[in-house]
C-alpha cells in the first residue's frame, strides 16, 4: 500500500480528521480527468463535524452518478425500499454536470451543481477511489461556509 493511500485510509476511519490533515493530503494526491471519473460511486465523508455529513445521513446518500460529463448525479440516495435514486430536492434540487476546473492551482475534474453555487473538486487516491473537496458559496446549501472533505469509491 502506498504512503498517500495508507494516508488517505487512516484519515478516513479517524474518529476525527481536521481540514488542515485533509489538505496535506489533498497536495499530494493526483488530478484526474473527467473521463477518469465517469460511472457510479459509492461515497462517504472524513470525520470532521461538517453540517452536510448530517444531512446526507438523513437523505440515506449513497454516492454520486456521473454518466457523461453533461449528466452527473450528486446526491444518488437510498429510498425506504433500499433502491438507489437521483435526490433532486435535497441540497438544493438539480443535478449537475462535469468540467476540468482550475483548483488550488491545478486543474482537476469538477462537479458543477446545477442549481447551487457549488463544485465538487476530485483528485485520484487510486483507480477505484477519489477524494473530493465541496466549496464555493456552501452558506446556500448547508447554513456554514466550511469546505467539505469527502471520499468516493467505484461502485461496480
Amino acid at each position: 500500500m502506498t504512503d498517500v493511500k495508507q494516508r488517505f485510509d487512516d484519515l478516513r476511519s479517524a474518529e476525527a480528521a481536521t481540514p488542515e490533515e485533509l489538505d496535506d493530503l489533498w497536495s499530494d494526491l493526483s488530478t484526474v480527468t473527467v473521463d477518469e471519473v465517469l460511472g457510479p460511486w459509492r461515497g462517504g465523508d472524513f470525520a470532521t463535524g461538517h453540517v452536510a455529513s448530517t444531512v446526507l445521513t438523513k437523505v440515506r446518500w449513497h454516492g454520486k452518478a456521473f454518466n457523461g460529463p453533461l449528466d452527473a448525479q450528486p446526491l444518488v440516495c437510498r429510498n425506504a425500499d433500499g433502491e438507489l435514486y437521483s435526490n433532486l430536492e435535497a441540497g438544493g434540487g438539480g443535478e449537475a454536470s462535469l468540467w476540468e476546473v482550475a483548483f488550488r492551482g491545478e486543474t482537476t475534474a469538477t462537479m458543477v451543481y446545477d442549481k447551487m453555487p457549488v463544485l465538487d473538486h476530485f483528485k485520484k487516491v487510486d483507480d477505484a477511489t477519489l477524494m473530493g473537496i465541496m466549496n464555493g458559496k456552501l452558506d446556500s446549501a448547508f447554513g456554514i461556509s466550511d469546505l467539505y472533505y469527502f471520499w468516493l469509491e467505484r461502485d461496480v
